[in-house]
């Protein structure tokens, strides 16, 4: 059983920066594959960024390639979420999540799938 808090979000203007932290409970964090997904209004739930266990692996959807970077501290029991270049496309609320990953998967393993989520942390771009 792993819990999410997500703390990190708030209001930006466009071009603007945010690191989005989560924080995991649980002595076997670091078995766990861990992500971001985001929902903006009126549209559905989609994938943003994943990491493995391990973090020598991560996983962008194609809109966040290049602005986003996804790490993880599994001393920390952590997982971050850097936003660079913020655009307000990318307002929204962004959720952690995590499933059992302690092994090596093809990379559509970690677009989907996620047992544990957080309860979401909302991030604003003014234009």
């Amino acid at each position: 059983q792993v819990q999410l808090v997500e703390s990190g979000g708030g209001l930006v203007q466009a071009g603007g920066s945010l690191r989005l932290s989560c924080a995991g409970s649980g002595r076997t964090f670091s078995s766990y594959a861990l992500g971001w997904f985001r929902q903006a209004p009126g549209k559905e739930r989609e994938f943003v960024a994943a990491i493995s266990w391990s973090g020598g692996s991560t996983y962008y959807a194609d809109s966040v390639k290049g602005r986003f970077t996804i790490s993880r501290d599994n001393a920390k029991n952590a997982v971050y979420l850097q936003i660079n270049s913020l655009q307000p496309e990318d307002t929204a609320v962004y959720y952690c999540v995590a499933k059992l990953g302690l092994g090596y998967f093809s990379q559509d393993y970690y677009y989907t799938g996620y047992d544990y989520w957080g309860q979401g942390t909302q991030v604003s771009v003014s234009s």
